[in-house]
């Protein structure tokens, strides 16, 4: 198969079918959690669990104790991949493409600097999860595996932007089936935490807030 039929073929059938399979997965995910229910709480409520759900996720979303530099790299990770996908000149076009309209882009050197610094906040999380004896024994393939199909988008489509490694057509080919890898992975790994992240937070907050606990 060559270069070009690779891009034809990843961008074509096999964007379409990740594409479904992360839409169908994320309605089963999301469809799973709802069926579980909950059984009613006939004791009175001590507080509104509304304001409590929506505290919670705000404390959550701050640092614990010593924790400041982890938070402070995840966040440029999930802020920078934010950026690059929606905010890449190319990824524009696309969404154009499916949605028909678009939006402003950034400079193609400021998205080169976030990339950058989405990798290496990457590459530092990893270096934390084998390094600290307690992470490391606590983590599974699962992690590495989310930690790996997040990874590998960014980078191959700095070098498919910068022409490094192989010519312009095959980079790209990688980098749209390292996309379509992520898009299968999502429903069924930890990346399902994108779309439940604040949704529990505040449920969980909303139940410990009707309790009268405050999380």
């Amino acid at each position: 198969m060559s270069a070009i039929e690779l891009l034809s073929w990843a961008r074509g059938p096999a964007l379409q079918f990740s594409v479904a399979v992360f839409i169908v997965g994320i309605l089963i995910r999301v469809l799973e959690i709802w069926i579980l229910g909950r059984k009613k709480d006939l004791s009175e409520p001590k507080a509104a669990g509304f304001s409590a759900g929506m505290r919670t996720i705000f404390t959550r979303s701050l640092p614990p104790p010593g924790m400041l530099k982890y938070l402070i790299s995840g966040y440029i990770f999930h802020i920078g991949f934010f950026v690059v996908l929606f905010f890449f000149v190319p990824h524009i076009l696309f969404f154009k493409d499916v949605l028909g309209f678009a939006w402003f882009g950034l400079p193609n050197g400021l998205i080169d600097g976030i990339t950058i610094l989405s990798l290496a906040s990457l590459l530092y999380t990893l270096s934390i999860r084998l390094s600290d004896p307690v992470r490391r024994m606590l983590s599974n393939f699962n992690d590495y595996f989310a930690w790996t199909v997040t990874f590998l988008p960014l980078l191959t489509g700095y070098l498919a932007f910068h022409r490094h490694i192989t010519d312009y057509t095959l980079m790209l080919a990688i980098h749209i089936l390292t996309v379509n890898l992520l898009l299968i992975s999502f429903p069924f790994t930890k990346l399902t935490h994108a779309v439940t992240l604040f949704a529990s937070r505040w449920y969980n907050g909303a139940i410990a807030g009707r309790k009268g606990v405050k999380v």
